[in-house]
């Protein structure tokens, strides 16, 4: 690791964090009056986790499975059209929410959303994820019609339905960047 190969992005945040992109490169989130100093010297004290980061970017950029062809994507968004309206149908009762609408999209960064009117958002690749996934994120966004937070009340609304929520946020988390970047 170069220090001076290091992205610094500058902003009104309190702390300093270190981001090692899906390319491998590596980001210094910094609060504005931060002098470079402190952040090289941060940087090399963490130099072991960073060249450990990076190695594993660039072999899963290196491994990455191709983009989804035209019919591919098709073919995902008529399952996808068959099987999450279902899952909220079986989930929304659960939650003890409605929603007024399912859209499905291809994105490159967002698994589901919920709109403060109602209107739940969902990644087709969530096809391409274990069903016991799906079903999370189903859960989750269906929980925001109760909680448009990340509060203790809205995880605990999430553990009543789907107690093995970190679990599957776990999978999202370690595997999921695989599947954002097909598309």
């Amino acid at each position: 690791m170069r220090v001076e190969e290091i992205e610094i992005v500058r902003s009104r945040r309190r702390t300093l964090a270190l981001q090692v992109t899906g390319e491998g490169h590596i980001v210094a989130r910094a609060p504005l009056r931060m002098p470079l100093s402190e952040i090289y010297a941060f940087a090399r004290s963490k130099e072991a986790w960073l060249d450990e980061k990076v190695a594993l970017r660039k072999a899963l950029a290196s491994s990455q499975q191709p983009k989804l062809t035209a019919d591919e994507r098709k073919a995902l968004l008529r399952q996808a059209r068959d099987v999450i309206p279902q899952r909220v149908r079986h989930y929304a009762p659960l939650v003890g929410v409605s929603c007024r609408s399912v859209t499905l999209r291809f994105q490159r960064t967002r698994w589901g959303s919920c709109s403060s009117t109602g209107g739940l958002n969902f990644n087709c690749l969530l096809m391409l994820a274990p069903s016991e996934v799906l079903d999370y994120v189903v859960v989750h966004e269906l929980c925001h019609r109760k909680e448009m937070n990340h509060s203790a009340r809205f995880w605990a609304e999430v553990e009543r339905v789907c107690p093995d929520w970190r679990l599957h946020r776990r999978w999202l988390r370690e595997k999921g960047s695989a599947l954002l970047r097909r598309v």
